[in-house]
């Protein structure tokens, strides 16, 4: 299928850079840009659209005037920052005046937004809150057979490469949103593999922040200890662009970069483990140094360790969080379940929520589980795996996810080939990234970056390479929106 808005494709490909240059020069305006992806997102994501893409939870009823104001500021030479008249989509779990922040949960509908502080550093730097992207309800952790890119209040997403393929999550809107060519900048939210997952499958670039370095205040959370909302781009630069005005800081100078190779850290999926290899051995021949090295990785314990802290904290966090909300409605994650069980037809009409009963079971950190398993996890995650996978090197490198799978809601939609790669830095809070490296049987696919705490410029640098070696012989072309099919 050729892309189903064509007339619209020059505009929505181009970066912010390039955007930036044209809306300086005055041959664009942010005004016809907000309307020529207005008029795409109608082409493609709405229901009675040709490929009813679901990857837009709302639209900023404001953002045609804020980008006549944004306008108008340029005439006359006002620019408020880096950002000044570009479109920005948000997770629907990050809160935004005019938008429903709703986590794609109903039960959170009625319940008055407020700018939350990441939204209100980018308005500041003059971008156009465009509207809220779909995502996996409650950011996934909500039972063990829920489909990514699912929730109640906006339907299942979809894969622009290929329409019957899962948009991964929890970020799944905000990846197929990018892809799609419906906005130059979104913000994501991860806990464990929720920018990384959408960036891989969708064949965008995604940055999850060191843990506090982008403020989660007024985002719906799940674990103050892994929840981190992030910046992501079509391009390695954008998501810098972006980065820069979510963390407020600046870049600091470029230096020699030494890359270890996770070669055990792979994802069981030949082609992408061998594409893997192959952009390793491009990069040596590029003059990058990169060594091999084997990695702990995670067994059965670390697995439900890391379990039992999310269950755990977001019976606390998330009730917390509730609590704090303006307007009626739940206050508690038991709320919450009373609700889901007396709107079942709704928000139960394909899974459950086991997960969210089994929180409440923990008690929260008061519970006994939860001191002990958090202190494993660490121990695993900074001693064990990343302080001696790092050890003379500057970051990780590691193949992120495999081709997409099917969502299938009767059955739950589970990620499909995937290495281990976002797990330790989850729990650690240490950042990570995602760049495209190519497709896989027609299907994007990324290299995770794992750098240390606080380091995100490194790994931003490490992406820029990465990027320019795969753009120097194979760049990622656009999405081939493949209609469903059998296999």
């Amino acid at each position: 299928m050729n892309d189903p808005h064509s007339s619209s494709l020059e505009l929505a490909y181009l970066s912010v850079e390039e955007l930036m240059a044209r809306l300086d020069e005055g041959s664009l305006s942010s005004l016809h840009l907000v309307d020529v992806l207005f008029d795409r997102i109608a082409a493609i994501d709405t229901d009675d659209s040709v490929t009813h893409l679901n990857a837009i939870a709302s639209l900023a009823h404001d953002a045609r005037a804020v980008a006549l104001e944004r306008d108008e500021e340029r005439r006359r030479g006002v620019r408020r920052g880096p950002l000044h008249g570009i479109p920005v989509l948000v997770k629907d779990n990050i809160e935004a005046l005019g938008l429903p922040g709703a986590a794609g949960s109903t039960a959170l509908r009625g319940r008055a937004p407020r700018d939350a502080e990441l939204v209100v550093r980018m308005r500041e730097a003059g971008a156009i809150i465009l509207g809220s992207t779909n995502l996996s309800q409650w950011a996934n952790l909500r039972s063990v057979r829920s489909t990514s890119g699912f929730s109640a209040t906006g339907g299942l997403v979809g894969n622009p490469w290929a329409l019957d393929r899962s948009a991964g999550g929890s970020s799944s809107g905000s990846g197929a949103a990018l892809a799609a060519g419906l906005a130059p900048l979104a913000v994501g939210t991860e806990t464990d593999g929720s920018i990384v997952c959408p960036a891989s499958v969708n064949g965008v670039a995604g940055l999850k922040p060191t843990v506090g370095v982008v403020p989660t205040s007024c985002v719906v959370p799940i674990s103050s200890s892994q929840d981190s909302p992030g910046p992501m781009g079509r391009r390695v630069d954008d998501v810098a662009r972006l980065f820069a005005v979510l963390s407020n800081s600046s870049a600091p100078a470029d230096r020699s970069l030494r890359m270890i190779a996770a070669t055990n850290w792979t994802t069981g999926h030949p082609h992408t483990d061998a594409l893997f290899a192959d952009v390793v051995a491009r990069l040596r021949s590029a003059g990058c140094e990169v060594a091999d090295r084997e990695l702990a990785v995670p067994g059965e314990q670390e697995g439900r360790d890391e379990l039992a802290v999310l269950l755990a904290e977001i019976y606390d966090d998330l009730g917390s969080y509730l609590r704090d909300r303006p307007g009626d409605g739940v206050r508690s994650l038991e709320d919450v379940i009373a609700y889901e069980d007396e709107h079942s037809e709704l928000e139960q009409a394909y899974f459950g929520h086991d997960y969210l009963t089994a929180a409440v079971a923990t008690g929260g950190r008061r519970g006994e589980a939860y001191l002990g398993a958090r202190q494993r996890n660490l121990d695993w995650a900074i001693e064990t795996c990343l302080v001696p996978g790092l050890e003379g090197g500057d970051v990780i490198i590691a193949p992120a996810y495999g081709p997409s799978w099917k969502s299938d809601l009767a059955v739950g939609g589970h990620p499909g080939p995937a290495s281990v790669a976002t797990m330790a830095p989850a729990i650690a809070g240490w950042p990570i990234m995602s760049v495209p490296i190519g497709l896989v049987q027609d299907l994007p696919v990324g290299l995770a970056i794992i750098g240390r705490a606080n380091d995100e410029w490194t790994i931003l640098q490490a992406a820029r390479l990465v990027e320019s070696v795969i753009n120097a012989t194979d760049p990622l072309p656009r999405p081939l929106w493949r209609s469903p099919r059998r296999g």
